[in-house]
């Protein structure tokens, strides 16, 4: 600020000053004596606590200022009223024959620096001597002197640094003096002036610090704040401002601090720091502040992430993380990686508890051994059936609908193979129902029929022949598979069970939308399963009929489990191979059919389904939504099974 403009703020405070009433001077305040330092006692802890919690108050009113961001400004500081003392001379008689007297009695005064409280004092005499005799030279030198004096003490007071108010009141009164006895006096009403501003300045820095102390902070107007900038305007320079509206920079980066830290309001803790910058700009205090603050948001998104994460493996479960993750998310930034971590394992547990989709695992048997691999299939949605005039599609197909997983399952990567039966049927003492009936359906080389054969059971290949072990059991009703089920479960502790039908389509079309399992091609992707192609042939030369012209896959009949390329899920001859049994009884439609996955099973149904495409399948049976009814008693050399696993 230049020189016009300071001389534009002392006028501006000489001119409030100048409304100010004007009495008799008062003595300034003695100084109380000083006390020997004690340890609190009751009284001042008492005190303390009271102050606390005016403090928390006033914050937390601030904070509810800031929540609702209102821009509200305080109230305005309270500046004592100042006036301008007006000095009136003690009363002196003299005779005279008591002028030299008084003349003795002024100058020892005047050399013990007594100058004018009381009649005895150096310009009360000098005064009443000059009132007498106007032209006594000893007076008016006396006098002269003691105005120099009075200047002196007024400019030493001015200056003392310790009890300001108590130095200004009296420098204030001594100017009056001053003033009173040269009215016209330049360097006395300079001095005059210098002083009623210096009080003002005060005033307003103690108005000021109150205000401090009542947590007014002015940040959107009045308060501490106004206080220190007229302090500033007026004295670009005064220290005693500066230093308090840094203090008001404190107090707005201390109720930014605490509405991170208490409230976790990180928005209104930017708030305030952005009031903050209004003080001294981005000064290095903000920002450090504003590291601490981000310190704070990390270290409360650490503990969420890290509370959320132990309460998905203890009892507390998804509630509790759930409740961590929405206010993790309410106080970090965007984009955050502890967010978005905690979010992932959320929904993971949310759909596959502890597993991952696409993990593939298998459960251990009370023997040691282990049980089918598994893999866990995504959650999701799908389109269930066939579409109106889809090509060689049935009304049992329709109508097409959409159903949905919740939660992820575990389905078998094969078809259960004759050995994971074996260790079934010899564990469990079983006897499947192809082996107590003593029969079941094969193919026939020599007539190129499905007949029916003595002899053939869950050992058996599809020619009836002795199967290979890593040959998918076939000759096996649902019962069977439903027994192999319940046994696994018992002795891995796990639930396992045959899929539903919605299930199974869903795990066959792996996400892929169209006529086949593969998409809408006519002819397979090579190597993606044993289905009966043109290029296949018999072991006595035979073709197929009906068969997807220009395929091939190297096999007349079954082939060993996992000959052929997966599909998108990790899953190996699912739409070829054997049909499998699936846990639903037949229903002539999908009318009132379950949309959440669950098997639509009637207890006592003997009608049960088989789903997807085998080894002697037409092209028109390998579709996707392609399904077929058959008794549950049926044993056949195109029917197998698989598993799933709740997860």
């Amino acid at each position: 600020m230049g020189r016009t403009g300071q001389l534009l703020g002392l006028t501006v405070l000489l001119l409030a000053l100048a409304g100010c009433g004007g009495g008799a001077p008062q003595p300034p305040p003695t100084a109380p004596n000083a006390e020997p330092s004690k340890s609190p006692g009751l009284v001042e802890r008492l005190g303390a606590r009271a102050e606390a919690r005016a403090e928390a108050k006033a914050e937390a009113a601030a904070a509810a200022k800031a929540e609702v961001g209102a821009a509200t400004p305080d109230p305005a500081p309270q500046v004592e009223s100042i006036a301008l003392p007006v000095w009136n001379a003690p009363e002196v008689s003299l005779q005279p024959g008591q002028l030299a007297e008084a003349r003795k009695a002024a100058d020892k005064a005047l050399a013990e620096d007594r100058l004018y409280r009381d009649a005895q004092d150096a310009i009360p005499l000098y005064l009443a001597i000059l009132a007498e005799q106007p032209q006594d030279r000893g007076a008016q030198r006396g006098l002269e002197k003691a105005r120099q004096r009075l200047r002196a003490q007024a400019t030493a007071l001015m200056a003392q640094p310790e009890n300001q108010r108590q130095a200004l009141a009296q420098a204030a009164e001594i100017a009056g003096v001053a003033v009173a006895l040269a009215p016209e006096g330049k360097a006395e009403q300079a001095l005059q002036q210098r002083i009623a501003v210096a009080r003002r300045l005060l005033a307003l820095n103690r108005a000021g610090e109150q205000a401090l102390r009542q947590h007014q902070f002015g940040e959107d107007g009045g308060g501490a704040q106004a206080a220190f900038r007229e302090v500033l305007a007026a004295d670009p320079l005064n220290s005693r401002a500066r230093q308090g509206l840094a203090a008001v920079e404190s107090g707005l980066i201390r109720r930014a601090e605490r509405a991170a830290a208490v409230d976790s309001d990180f928005a209104a803790a930017a708030r305030w720091l952005d009031k903050a910058t209004t003080i001294r700009g981005e000064a290095v205090t903000l920002k450090d502040a504003r590291t601490r603050i981000e310190g704070i948001r990390t270290a409360q998104l650490d503990a969420l992430r890290e509370g959320g994460l132990r309460d998905l493996v203890s009892s507390k479960g998804l509630k509790d993380a759930r409740l961590k993750l929405a206010q993790a998310e309410r106080i970090a930034l965007p984009g955050d990686r502890t967010v978005a971590l905690l979010r992932e394992r959320i929904e993971l547990v949310t759909h596959y508890g502890s597993f991952r989709p696409g993990q593939v695992f298998s459960d251990g048997l009370s023997d040691g051994s282990r049980g089918p691999q598994m893999v866990v299939v995504p959650y999701g949605s799908f389109q269930m059936g066939a579409a109106e005039g889809e090509i060689g599609s049935s009304d049992a197909e329709r109508p097409q609908h959409l159903v949905r997983f919740e939660r992820g399952f575990a389905m078998s990567i094969t078809e259960v193979t004759v050995a994971e039966f074996r260790r079934f049927v010899e564990a469990a003492k079983a006897r499947p129902r192809a082996t107590r009936r003593g029969h079941s359906i094969v193919y026939d080389e020599r007539s190129g029929n499905f007949i029916r054969r003595s002899g053939v059971d869950w050992q058996s290949d599809y020619n009836g022949v002795k199967a290979a072990p890593n040959s998918p059991v076939m000759h096996v009703s649902v019962r069977d598979a439903e027994a192999y089920a319940a046994w696994l479960s018992e002795q891995t502790g796990r639930y396992y069970r045959l899929p539903s039908e919605s299930e199974f389509e869903y795990a066959l079309r792996a996400g892929s939308e169209g006529r086949y399992p593969w998409g809408r091609s006519m002819t397979p992707p090579e190597n993606s399963g044993n289905f009966t192609g043109s290029l296949d042939v018999s072991p006595s030369g035979r073709h197929w009929n009906n068969a997807f012209i220009g395929y091939g896959d190297g096999f007349w009949g079954t082939a060993p489990v996992a000959m052929f390329r997966a599909n998108a899920w990790g899953l190996h001859d699912i739409s070829g191979n054997v049909s499998e049994w699936v846990a639903d009884c037949w229903h002539a439609s999908y009318r009132r059919a379950p949309a959440d996955g669950a098997a639509w099973f009637n207890p006592g149904c003997r009608q049960r389904v088989i789903r997807g495409g085998n080894w002697a399948n037409a092209p028109e049976q390998t579709r996707a939504a392609w399904r077929q009814s058959q008794d549950s008693d049926v044993t056949s050399a195109r029917i197998g099974f698989r598993l799933v696993r709740g997860i």
